[in-house]
């Protein structure tokens, strides 16, 4: 039986906002107040595409498994994002740290996966209407959503996993407000090889739904340049719209973060922070607010939706 070698340190500890301290608890108000709105915007488009049976379609069946994937990121991240800015205490457990890093992973897979469905989604849409709706049943679609969930899983469970073979001896401080792969493997006084490529094969193939997602969209514009009248060419290009919102949202933030560890010889620690915390906080926010604006259908649905329960 292997021996988990965690116990040389008790905790590690993660970090607020450097330089602003003394303002934690002030800056725990919009903190709050943006995973309240995360959230809720989150649930209100599950629970209007779950009953409403017009919006009973793959677009937005993919669009409830967005929303799934942001209020997991939320989740994950909200209890150390709590306990920093509302109550200073920046200790965690290595066990309640690994647990972190693994939801705060399978979710960002999850989503880079639905991310790449959803543009596949929109060229079989604009590519093949009249196919559309017999190539993606119902059935299927959810299907895909299990597979999502399960390569994801898959893809995450030897980071936990192999998290705990390090020793961790002397550092124990962390470089964000939450657990990640990356940051805790850094700390151990053993040999993290293992954990150093299959963190690397896990960015690739992050990397890898990003390429296809651009593939996607170079076919998306090649359909769309063939078609005569410029109305249509723009009224399918309007289908668009909300998924390169969703796109742009959730990787700008991580490829910009990798460009600065990868370039930037001497990056400001304040920076750093503050772009990864866009990460976890931006994309559950931006999303459902997104689709509202730009989707006619879930907006009229949600307005539709928020007037009953006010009636009520």
């Amino acid at each position: 039986m292997p021996v988990f070698n965690n116990s040389e340190i008790k905790y590690f500890l993660l970090i607020g906002i450097p330089g602003l301290e003394y303002a934690h608890a002030w800056i725990s108000i919009p903190i709050f107040l943006m995973y309240l709105i995360a959230i809720m915007g989150n649930c209100i488009i599950i629970f209007v595409i779950k009953t409403e049976h017009s919006l009973h379609e793959p677009m937005y069946y993919f669009l409830m498994m967005l929303a799934v994937s942001d209020m997991g990121l939320s989740f994950s991240s909200l209890p150390t994002m709590t306990r920093i800015f509302c109550f200073n205490a920046m200790a965690i457990s290595p066990n309640a740290c690994f647990a972190q890093e693994f939801f705060i992973h399978v979710f960002t897979a999850m989503e880079s996966s639905v991310l790449l469905s959803m543009s596949l989604d929109r060229f079989l849409a604009i590519n093949n209407p009249l196919r559309y709706s017999s190539i993606l049943t119902g059935s299927r679609v959810a299907k895909i959503g299990l597979v999502l969930a399960f390569r994801s899983t898959i893809l995450v469970l030897p980071f936990p996993l192999t998290l705990r073979r390090l020793k961790y001896c002397q550092k124990n401080l962390l470089s964000h407000s939450y657990c990640l792969h990356q940051d805790v493997m850094k700390l151990a006084c053993s040999d993290n090889k293992v954990n150093f490529i299959y963190g690397f094969f896990v960015a690739l193939c992050t990397m890898l739904d990003f390429a296809l997602i651009l593939i996607s969209y170079m076919l998306i514009l090649k359909t769309v340049l063939s078609i005569a009248s410029l109305a249509e060419r723009l009224k399918a290009l309007n289908t668009c719209v909300s998924h390169i919102c969703a796109v742009l949202i959730f990787y700008v933030p991580i490829i910009t973060l990798a460009a600065i560890h990868r370039f930037v010889k001497h990056k400001s620690p304040l920076l750093v922070v503050l772009i990864a915390d866009m990460f976890l906080l931006v994309p559950p926010l931006m999303n459902p607010i997104v689709y509202c604006i730009k989707t006619r259908q879930i907006r009229e649905k949600v307005l539709g939706t928020l007037v009953k329960l006010c009636v009520r």
